[in-house]
């Protein structure tokens, strides 16, 4: 009943029509999804639950979908076993003293702005030249770990802080029974659905599939069909922690279309 209900919202409000964004931040990402959240009755909330009716809503994207911004539950610059926590520091401060200098790039087209993205951030079971690996553990926790001894940079030596010149050395991790609780909560209720445009930006369809539960989604990750996509830089708190995947899977898992 609420899938009807929910195609008959979008037939009401949002079919064959064009997002109007006019009324967002224009400098805001994510002005064309809150235009499809009023339409569709959803209210902006940062809860971790699904989004209407039990299903988890996402709307049209050109290359990848995002499951979720989902941070992770342990990072190194918390730790204070390995990094002593300073008088008048925060989370952020250790972030941009400790972690991004040591494991983020600089971005030449922003002032040399660090940034722990792209090529820094490593795939499922492949080390990248800084050093990192992303991997599953026997428990399904996530860990990116780093060891110096693969750190291929040139300039490692005085780029690392003495505390992190280890092997196997943890320096982010998803907790199985954190991440098991937001894919459930989100994608494993009564499934989700897609709002999708054609290449003039209307609202031509929308897209059902089925519960997603997290033992599916995590044996994603360890194929690398899902992959942590982070967008960490200096200048913002926020970590952007996206768990991603290519559209190609979010079309193979779609069960029925209107």
């Amino acid at each position: 009943m609420s899938e009807q209900a929910i195609v008959e919202i979008f037939k009401k409000n949002v079919l064959g029509k064009r997002a109007d964004s006019s009324q967002y931040n224009t400098n805001h990402d994510g002005k064309v999804g809150h235009w499809l959240e009023k339409q569709m009755g959803i209210k902006p909330n940062a809860k971790a639950e699904a989004d209407l009716m039990g299903f988890e809503m996402k709307n049209q994207t050109s290359i990848k979908t995002t499951f979720g911004d989902w941070s992770p539950t342990y990072f190194i610059f918390n730790d204070p076993h390995i990094i002593q926590w300073n008088t008048g520091e925060n989370a952020l401060t250790r972030r941009n003293k400790y972690f991004l200098p040591t494991f983020g790039k600089p971005n030449e087209d922003k002032d040399n702005r660090l940034s722990w993205s792209g090529s820094a951030i490593p795939k499922i079971n492949q080390r990248n030249q800084y050093g990192c690996i992303l991997k599953v553990t026997a428990h399904n926790d996530i860990e990116i770990q780093y060891s110096y001894s693969f750190d291929n940079r040139t300039h490692k030596s005085t780029l690392v802080p003495e505390e992190f010149k280890k092997d196997d050395l943890v320096i982010a991790r998803w907790s199985a029974d954190k991440m098991r609780q937001r894919v459930n909560q989100k994608f494993n209720q009564n499934g989700w659905f897609r709002c999708k445009t054609d290449d003039s930006g209307k609202y031509v369809a929308i897209e059902f599939g089925e519960p997603l539960s997290f033992e599916k989604w995590i044996r994603l990750v360890k194929q690398g069909v899902i992959f942590f996509d982070s967008g960490m830089y200096e200048s913002n708190r926020r970590p952007y922690s996206h768990w991603r995947a290519s559209n190609s899977l979010w079309d193979a898992l779609v069960v029925r279309s209107y």
